[in-house]
């Protein structure tokens, strides 16, 4: 059976709220009751006079696995860049939980996870300092054993006393994911997060995803490995020219997978363009 059916058949078992792990004190407050975690209306951003993303609409329900795909230069990850508040769109209402990432990215950013392409790490800390400075940040009441659970999920346990610097980029990346994780945050935002990491790495972190996905948060991830991405997500959205022209479930993909899904939507995308222009 997909891991995305084991994942949501899985999940209809877990006690709302419980903790993932009990070393981990819950201090902030949930999301606001809302149908969609995530709400994001007529979002324009520019880079000069390029127009990046072009009143782009996305929204995304409590427990969804959202993959968003599409071509170098689409948006994605300036999209990620503007739902994790790391920028500011020149246009466009972004709602998370409920609540307005313009007015309130303090709290917005309580309840988020983000792996990105940089690792945002501190390369003169060691591993275990790192994480007991993002602890503090936010708020989580006797943090060491979460730490060490963090550690040892990422498989970095036996590296914690030593300086990220000397990290190589694939060990760098899994210390940032169990940064992204180390909050039990609502909402976990990846862009890209399998870059670096070796086969052992990589299938860690999709057993760290799984777990995720089975507590119910919300996960919204960008990637190129479709084979991958399809053996993960509940969703597939397509972005191509700053607009997401396509969005499918897993259950209906098309009988020849999310590939032939993806490039038919490209190939029908590209050729509405053209037919436009002519």
């Amino acid at each position: 059976m997909p891991l995305n059916q084991v994942i949501y058949q899985r999940k209809l078992t877990w006690q709302e709220g419980q903790s993932w792990y009990p070393n981990l004190k819950r201090i902030r407050g949930q999301c606001k009751n809302v149908a969609d975690v995530i709400e994001v209306n007529r979002l324009v951003k520019r880079f000069g006079h390029k127009q990046v993303l072009k009143n782009l609409d996305f929204r995304v329900a409590e427990g969804e696995f959202v993959a968003l795909l599409g071509p170098n230069g689409a948006g994605k990850t300036t999209l990620l860049r503007i739902l994790s508040s790391l920028s500011k769109p020149n246009f466009g209402i972004v709602r998370i939980c409920g609540y307005d990432l313009s007015g309130q990215a303090a709290i917005v950013r309580q309840k988020l996870g983000v792996v990105s392409h940089l690792p945002l790490l501190y390369g003169d800390l060691n591993a275990e300092e790192n994480l007991m400075f993002y602890a503090r940040l936010y708020g989580i009441l006797a943090p060491q054993g979460r730490i060490n659970e963090v550690l040892n999920l990422v498989g970095l346990e036996k590296r914690r006393k030593d300086l990220v610097r000397t990290f190589s980029r694939g060990m760098q990346q899994r210390l940032a994911i169990g940064r992204a994780i180390l909050h039990d945050p609502e909402v976990l935002l990846l862009d890209e997060p399998h870059t670096g990491l070796d086969q052992d790495a990589s299938n860690m972190l999709d057993d760290v995803l799984q777990q995720v996905a089975v507590r119910g948060r919300t996960v919204v991830m960008t990637s190129h490995d479709l084979a991958r991405t399809a053996y993960l997500a509940s969703r597939f959205d397509v972005l191509s020219k700053g607009k997401i022209c396509a969005t499918v479930k897993a259950n209906d993909l098309p009988e020849h997978g999310l590939l032939s899904f993806y490039q038919n939507t490209l190939l029908e995308n590209s050729q509405e363009t053209r037919g436009k222009v002519a």
